[in-house]
């Protein structure tokens, strides 16, 4: 190659992502960095992007991700010499129902406690600020003094000017063609000018990045999309004013708008669609655009037309119709690749210019640091897996992309390609009226519909239709015996010579003993929660480990990270071991009728796991449950999950057993205070300041993360996670709303809900330790509205734990 023959890391792509990520890999002190290019920097979806940035996004960490990306332009203009073409004009977001209101105060809590000065404004002051806007019929706006536009290109290039100047090299006109991994764990990159080594290989391909998947043998969940939008002639109303007008986006319209020179941008994500490109990007497509197609646009004008009647007048001076890449939820594919060595992604930012800057700082951190900063599990791309074909892709992103403005609601449950993944029993729970949820592909039941009513919850930020039926489901759990499906958590068996050994290192508690159990949280060198897992001890040197189901490739990839050459082997057995769990006052005599092992508690206590036969079926039985009551987990193969059904159905009737779905479940934890991963337990957050440092062995000299969280015993943090009662009214807390205390914001939510048995809302949440008294009163702010919350440091039933270890 004419450049270089080695470097530490190769980046694929030269559009805003690419060189953001080499921008941000010499600002942490990688200088041996290079960068690739097929054509010319901005090739792909950058050069005819409209340009727009925001803030807006509803996970709280990728919002904050964005206010970074908006706030670092400046620097880079500073440094690079190069404008950016920055247009600091603030955005109004409108809602013209009540339920986009609730979206948008909801939203403008979460933005309280991150730091971010956005407003919800009226029609008067929307008007004030955005006189072209009709607001007939508009209730309010969500304004962002953050949002504004720049030029792409500029942009692009002060990225690459900026890396360059750190040390950088970028080559153009050069093609990667093929990717060979070495022995050593690093890569070689065959390219039309030559070949050459490196260490880390980032895919910052864009709308190539699929083919660059291919190269090493991975189908990524990514596919491009078609997008329109349209810039008008002069417009006397927009040039004759003083000040640039703010950006507006009208959901209802499905449209965004902002100031263009003397004139208007108008693009709209339109319900009548097209992918682009199902078989693969051409390899010679590059800086040209799509035929116009204005037709799929029309109904998206006639309202746009509405909002904003200027455009009645103004001509329409040309479209843009361009491709642009999406994962199925919409967010970044960020990270190294689960089962491949040092290979990295940066693709599908379908929002580049709000995300480009924060996606390349979290990779750099994360390549040279060991981690990033904040929980980026919104953008990893571990949060995928196999159940990802591109007919699920391709179904899910053209979902996403027709309700790019539609309001998130908390408890919404998404139609498009599904069911993907099921288990033996979900044709035992559909003829009961299940209504079903999805995590990582995989169905789970929700709660059981009343007989007559459609098996469908309302979506809602307030309490839903399932309110009634989740509480039947939970006095059934309380008073008698429920059967809940076990499959959606993450199994893994660990087994070998090392495996003790192995687990104590990557483990920060106890290992246990062959027949019982023990919880333990797994940190990261820094201290901070990489996973919350439960090991029972089978036998000597046989290992099974649960945690949560939507984590499994991004525990898998830890696992194989920190794997020893020999002497240690871990299966992923998510969905080869399935089952129930049953749990309630009667459930040790339901246990009891279904096998002939003896169930007491003297013989199978609290955190103790057996091997034993259920009914028909061969399985394991861990005295333990998320429900905080009396309870076991049952788990046998899938051959044998409706024979154990069976058994259980049969001899539960006369019990009074109940099958419960995951909203009961989340409803009984809170009782006892319980946390959830990515809720109370992500890398956002360490052991002491969740209160997992209590599972902690500290009598171990190597585990990862023990220096740091040796640190926090000797000097505790300074938040502290806690529970609390809340004066609710009919909407409940999900997660991320501001806590108030003293007239000021003091901390925040981490999740929450109705705890039906005892008849309180609750809400877990992160407040300073100072502060975390008993009794203490807090506010917090639920829908625009601040309510009263006390603090409490007991479990709300059965705070000595005698119901479950009885």
């Amino acid at each position: 190659m004419s450049v270089k023959s080695h470097v530490q890391v190769a980046i694929i792509g030269g559009g805003v992502v690419g060189c953001s990520v080499l921008y941000h890999l010499t600002k942490l002190g990688w200088k041996d960095v290079l960068l690739i290019e097929r054509s010319e920097l901005t090739s792909g979806s950058t050069w005819h992007a409209a340009g727009g940035f925001h803030t807006l996004n509803a996970d709280t960490n990728m919002a904050a991700l964005q206010g970074y990306t908006i706030q670092l332009y400046k620097e880079l203009e500073a440094l690079s010499g190069q404008s950016c073409g920055l247009h600091h004009v603030g955005g109004l977001t409108l809602a013209t129902t009540p339920d986009r209101m609730d979206f948008l105060k909801a939203e403008r809590a979460k933005h309280r406690y991150m730091g971010l000065e956005t407003e919800i404004v009226g029609p008067n002051e929307i008007r004030e600020l955005s006189p072209i806007t009709n607001v007939d019929g508009v209730i309010g706006a969500l304004y962002d003094p953050l949002d504004g536009h720049l030029d792409p290109s500029g942009t692009t290039h002060a990225y690459a000017r900026a890396a360059r100047l750190q040390g950088a090299d970028i080559v153009l006109r050069n093609r990667v063609l093929e990717l060979n991994p070495t022995r050593d764990g690093g890569w070689q990159v065959v390219t039309e000018q030559g070949t050459l080594s490196a260490e880390y290989v980032v895919n910052a391909a864009g709308l190539w990045a699929r083919e660059v998947g291919e190269m090493v043998g991975i189908m990524l969940p990514c596919h491009p999309m078609e997008h329109q939008y349209l810039v008008t002639g002069d417009i006397p109303e927009v040039y004759e004013r003083a000040e640039e007008l703010p950006h507006a986006m009208d959901p209802a319209g499905e449209s965004y708008l902002r100031q263009e020179g003397r004139g208007l941008v108008l693009g709209v994500y339109e319900q009548a669609c097209e992918h682009w490109a199902v078989d693969g990007t051409p390899w010679d497509f590059g800086h040209e655009l799509l035929p116009d197609k204005p037709d799929r646009m029309m109904d998206k004008l006639v309202t746009a037309y509405e909002r904003y009647p200027c455009l009645e007048t103004a001509g329409i001076k040309r479209i843009i119709n361009g491709p642009f890449t999406f994962a199925p939820d919409g967010n970044p594919l960020v990270g190294p690749v689960p089962g491949l060595r040092n290979f990295w992604c940066a693709c599908a930012v379908m929002a580049g210019f709000s995300q480009g800057g924060g996606v390349g700082l979290a990779l750099a951190e994360w390549m040279v640091e060991g981690e990033p900063s904040r929980d980026i599990f919104a953008m990893d791309v571990a949060r995928f897996g196999d159940f990802c074909t591109r007919a699920f892709t391709r179904a899910k992103v053209r979902e996403n992309y027709q309700r790019r403005f539609a309001i998130s609601y908390p408890n919404e449950e998404l139609p498009a390609a599904r069911p993907a993944v099921t288990t033996p029993a979900y044709a035992v729970w559909k003829p009961q009226n299940a209504v079903f949820g999805s995590g990582f592909g995989l169905e789970h039941v929700n709660y059981f519909a009343p007989a007559g009513e459609a098996p469908l919850e309302t979506p809602t930020f307030r309490r839903s239709n399932a309110f009634d039926s989740v509480a039947g489901e939970c006095r059934a759990v309380r008073t008698a015996v429920g059967i809940n499906e076990i499959h959606n958590f993450g199994k893994y068996d660990v087994t070998g010579p090392g495996a003790a050994a192995w687990l104590a290192h990557i483990m920060a508690g106890r290992v246990p003993k062959p027949g019982r159990i023990t919880l333990t949280p797994m940190l990261s060198p820094k201290g901070r929660l990489v996973g919350d897992f439960t090991i029972a001890c089978l036998r000597d040197e046989h290992y099974l480990l649960t945690a949560s189901y939507a984590a499994q490739n991004f525990h898998m990839r830890w696992f194989e990270d920190h794997l020893p050459d020999s002497g240690v082997e871990v299966r992923n057995m998510s969905l080869r071991r399935i089952g129930f769990q049953i749990a309630g006052p009667r459930a040790r005599e339901l246990l009891a009728r279904v096998t002939r092992t003896d169930v007491c508690n003297e013989a199978l206590p609290f955190l103790a796991v057996r091997e034993t036969e259920v009914g028909l079926a061969p399985a394991i039985v861990c005295r333990v449950t998320y429900t905080g009551d009396l309870g076991y987990e049952i788990y046998v193969a899938p051959r044998h999950q409706i024979a154990l059904y069976e058994a259980l159905r049969e001899a539960g009737e006369p019990l009074g057993l109940r099958p419960f779905g995951m909203r009961a479940m989340m409803s009984l934890r809170l009782e006892k205070s319980f946390g959830a991963w990515l809720r109370e337990y992500r890398p956002d957050y360490t052991a002491a300041e969740t209160g997992l440092d209590r599972f902690i062995d500290f009598t171990k000299n190597d585990f990862i993360g023990r220096d740091a969280a040796m640190a926090e015993r000797d000097q505790p943090p300074e938040r502290r996670l806690c529970a609390f009662v809340v004066d609710a009214d009919d909407a409940d807390v999900w997660g991320d709303e501001p806590i108030w205390h003293d007239d000021a914001v003091a901390g925040f939510v981490t999740s929450g809900g109705y705890a039906h048995y005892v008849g309180e809302s609750v809400a877990l949440g992160l407040v300073p330790r100072k502060l975390a008294q008993a009794g203490n009163d807090f506010e917090i702010e639920i829908l625009g509205d601040r309510r009263r919350a006390r603090l409490i440091d007991k479990a709300l039933l059965d705070p000595e734990g005698a119901r479950m270890r009885g």
